[in-house]
């Protein structure tokens, strides 16, 4: 069963202030020559670059006309830089290449033939790298498991033997393990809310009476992972805040600080250690929701070899690839990004491995007409710090796409600016509002300690687009976001754009953009 595509809900966030300049003139009241355009494109650019909050940072910049193919821009074009979740560009290009946009994921119940029906003694959840797998899918799966005949189990066994073991890229840090951006990579895991984030529970505090310690709900994690709180009720406005943690190592949630017993509730997403244990849990749940009595225990494990055709007494099947690919690219989600990695490394070599998964990427980035011969990559959503991008190589995968069967699929999932829809905006929802970019430009970001970044394509009002690839390194305090946006704007102005508020507005002031994807805070 497919299900439908994820609910919408809007979220109001007030835009940061548009600080207006002096009225930049538009190139559609531009009655200069081309090449005298394309002059104060560059010098416009050079400007705009030249913004106190770059200096000392390194910023590959990489503009070009889509009919033409010529450059219209280019600084530092050739330069490795870091891509932070520019990355997620590349992996979505190759699922698509090497996938197809209908790809679908399975997941099964699987039980040995005989007996098959009744009380049986096992059965295993067989995950088959499903990122959008949730609570009510699995539901669903045991209420198959009901009417397939079984009515009782012994032991519940959660599969995820269709990748390997690893659960986190080596570099990434492990300060980031406990929140939902750095959550382990199983083939068996369970999505959380209309974003899917996979890997995670939604702890909610609240306050208690004043002096007594705080409620702590662990969500769908309850009976999965332990509770230490030590975090208090303080009296009105007295609370010193709330820290919800997941030591590294443990499976064990930990709250601290204290919280006003007036204060609202304290809502945060934590990764917990095994998902695929996790979804056992909870299918055992469901399990015994529908009817069917589970003996024994939960535990991971692996289908017996000796079953040569075990019986499938539930099956569920994903929503497309297309589909997948808006939670993904919209709201940088980096599991699933690391799940089709994988994916690509089971479906091409036959292991389930970043080794693989990277391998089969560039070899289909290749065939796509990439020259990868400047891309570094180590994982596949951008959290790695061993990721080496240039802007060029960015560029010439954007302009490589657009000759692919999949390619309104993938230009459909990037974020589109100003939009206030999330499933849409997606981290663009709230940037270049009321300027000329405002649905026209379409681009994936990328935001990590010191790195930022923002690739992707610019339409005009006659059907002229420009490729364009931003990426900034070694800049200190926030994201850039308001130089790269700026850039942007001037991109959609020269293609003959007008800013939605009938005057053509630019921030002059950087803000801090934050380190990391306002996704990931959920900010946007």
């Amino acid at each position: 069963m497919t299900p439908a595509p994820p609910r919408r809900w809007l979220v109001a966030l007030a835009a940061a202030p548009l600080v207006a300049l002096a009225p930049v003139a538009p190139a559609w009241a531009d009655t200069a020559e081309p090449a005298q355009r394309a002059a104060d494109l560059r010098a416009d650019l050079d400007t705009i670059l030249a913004n106190p909050v770059l200096e000392g940072a390194t910023s590959g910049v990489v503009v070009t006309d889509a009919e033409s193919g010529e450059t219209l821009y280019s600084r530092d074009a050739d330069t490795p830089l870091l891509p932070a979740s520019n990355t997620k560009l590349f992996t979505a290009a190759a699922a698509l290449e090497v996938l197809g946009e209908d790809h679908t994921f399975a997941t099964e119940a699987v039980v040995e033939r005989r007996p098959g029906r009744g009380d049986v003694p096992e059965l295993y959840l067989v995950g088959g790298g499903d990122p959008t797998l949730n609570t009510e899918d699995l539901d669903s799966l045991a209420a198959d498991v009901a009417a397939s005949g079984v009515t009782s189990v012994g032991d519940v066994f959660a599969d995820d033997s269709w990748f390997d073991e690893q659960r986190l890229v080596d570099d990434w840090w492990p300060e980031d393990e406990p929140y939902a951006y750095s959550a382990q990579i199983s083939a068996l895991t369970v999505a959380h809310g209309e974003r899917y984030d996979t890997g995670v529970t939604e702890v909610t505090v609240t306050a208690a009476s004043a002096g007594a310690p705080v409620h702590v709900d662990l969500g769908d994690a309850e009976g999965y992972v332990e509770l230490d709180n030590r975090a208090v009720t303080a009296p009105a406005g007295q609370g010193t805040g709330i820290t919800v943690d997941r030591p590294v190592g443990t499976n064990t949630v930990t709250v601290t600080g204290s919280l006003s017993v007036n204060a609202g509730p304290v809502v945060a997403l934590r990764t917990v250690d095994e998902p695929a244990g996790l979804a056992g849990h909870l299918f055992a749940q469901a399990l015994e929701e529908n009817g069917v009595a589970v003996k024994g225990g939960v535990a991971r494990g692996e289908v017996p070899t000796e079953w040569h055709r075990p019986r499938v007494v539930g099956e569920h099947t994903s929503m497309p690839l297309s589909e997948v690919l808006v939670p993904l690219m919209k709201f940088s989600n980096n599991g699933h990004a690391e799940m089709l990695t994988k994916t690509l490394g089971r479906e091409v070599a036959g292991e389930g491995s970043w080794e693989a998964g990277l391998a089969a990427e560039d070899t289909a980035l290749q065939q796509l007409g990439v020259d990868t011969s400047d891309l570094v990559l180590t994982d596949g959503s951008g959290l790695s710090r061993g990721n080496l991008v240039t802007a060029n190589t960015v560029v010439d995968l954007l302009d490589s796409a657009q000759d692919a069967p999949w390619y309104e699929v993938w230009h459909h999932s990037l974020p589109v600016a100003g939009d206030s829809d999330p499933f849409v905006g997606g981290t663009l929802a709230n940037r270049m509002r009321g300027t000329a970019a405002e649905g026209v430009a379409q681009a994936k970001t990328g935001t990590m300690t010191g790195v930022s970044a923002l690739s992707g394509y610019v339409q005009g009002p006659d059907g002229g687009e420009l490729y364009f690839s931003v990426v900034n390194n070694g800049h200190t305090g926030g994201a850039p976001l308001d130089v790269q946006n700026a850039v942007v704007v001037r991109l959609a102005e020269h293609l003959g754009n007008q800013a939605r508020t009938g005057t053509v507005t630019q921030r002059a002031e950087v803000t801090d953009g934050g380190e990391i994807e306002c996704s990931w805070e959920l900010t946007c």
